[in-house]
């Protein structure tokens, strides 16, 4: 099946959940606990509607956004995610390279399998987000890790503090540290263009497996079925907001908090000096039962001052729910999931076609809210119940 006879995202998610075994759909996909918050994140587009203008005059229509001075072709991007190399061998480079060829911001999270160096070079203007410990030693030597790659924007997420109760990956056998399994093994039997274009491909072209290698500086990182010293997670509980000033005065680029949900804490990026949040919950990955995305939104767009960058990520499938997300105040919407089916059925051919159709529903969409510039959409373009 050609990329262009995908229509949609949900195309691409259907076609993604044919390909890859069980247990890494089941990952990719999946929510934690009883995913209240991965379902809250879908349900609250439908609480939110557009109240089209008419007789405008749509004819010259634009979706360009500017970021810190930086022009972008679209207003999205695509959203950090780690471990992608279970659902395409090199992943993250058929994501980076989509997102230059397209002019839209990539987020490399710092659970990636590739070296930023090697995107670097293939890539350039990548966003870093890290998973930072309360340990300024640690966060020192990475940060020189980010300036040797002119890594410009650093994204700290600040709710993962500790693992999420991932119960579904648990029943598909599918965990982190990654431990194989004859159940796991059959699963691969089960999906032969899987095992053959990710698996064989990885084990022959890389002859190892793969390495959470941007994690820290050390460059060589730790195997994804290995524990490393000191636990997977070790030193995040003990980041907190003295950890962000500090790296305020140590890093000259940007610092985006992602993962913000209350009002409060989008203040406090604003008092510290930081350049942006993105309001998250973390795709509904993490604590079960939060606010989604684009309901937590509004109060932390009215708590920063008019112009400040407040983005948003989850839950996001469609042109339209980028353009409630801004006319809600956002400056950038984030698609992770979307992004990702796309590389799981066509590498670099597949995100490029996912970018296309969000970009196509986007100018559509515009055209029929009478609001031919998305940065001129605000509330008088949308009802909430």
């Amino acid at each position: 099946m050609r990329s262009d006879e995908f229509l949609s995202v949900a195309d691409f998610e259907r076609r993604a959940q044919a390909v890859l075994p069980r247990c890494v759909f089941g990952y990719v996909n999946g929510g934690t606990e009883d995913c209240l918050t991965l379902a809250a994140n879908r349900a609250a587009f439908a609480d939110v509607q557009f109240r089209p203008r008419g007789l405008v005059g749509v004819a010259a229509r634009t979706q360009a956004v500017r970021l810190w001075g930086r022009d972008y072709a679209h207003p999205f991007g695509i959203a950090p995610m780690g471990v992608t190399a279970m659902c395409r061998h090199r992943c993250e480079a058929d994501l980076a390279r989509a997102a230059a060829a397209a002019g839209i911001p990539f987020v490399l999270s710092g659970l990636s399998t590739q070296p930023m160096e090697q995107l670097r070079d293939v890539a350039p203007g990548f966003w870093y987000q890290g998973y930072i410990p309360g340990d300024r030693d640690v966060i020192a030597q990475l940060l020189q890790r980010l300036r040797d790659c002119a890594v410009e924007v650093l994204v700290v997420t600040i709710d993962t503090p500790i693992g999420a109760n991932r119960e579904n990956n648990q029943r598909n056998g599918f965990t982190i540290p990654f431990r194989f399994s004859s159940r796991l093994l059959w699963d691969g039997i089960c999906h032969p263009r899987w095992s053959l274009d990710v698996f064989a491909r990885t084990l022959l072209a890389d002859r190892q497996i793969p390495r959470f290698c941007n994690v820290t500086a050390d460059t060589r990182g730790y195997a994804i079925t290995e524990e490393p010293q000191g636990g997977f997670r070790q030193g995040r509980d003990r980041l907190d907001w003295s950890h962000l000033a500090w790296m305020r005065e140590a890093w000259p680029g940007r610092i985006v908090l992602k993962g913000v949900a209350h009002p409060q804490d989008a203040e406090r990026a604003v008092q510290l000096g930081l350049d942006g949040v993105i309001v998250s919950n973390h795709g509904g990955r993490q604590l079960d039962g939060a606010q989604a995305a684009l309901a937590a939104l509004p109060q932390v767009v009215a708590a920063v001052p008019a112009g400040y960058p407040v983005m948003v990520d989850g839950g996001f499938r469609r042109g339209s729910d980028i353009l409630k997300a801004m006319a809600l105040g956002a400056a950038m919407v984030f698609l992770g999931r979307p992004m990702l089916y796309g590389a799981a059925v066509a590498g670099q051919e597949g995100v490029a076609r996912v970018i296309d159709i969000l970009g196509a529903e986007v100018d559509r969409n515009l055209a029929l809210l009478g609001c031919p510039d998305v940065n001129d959409l605000d509330e008088a373009f949308i009802i909430r119940s």
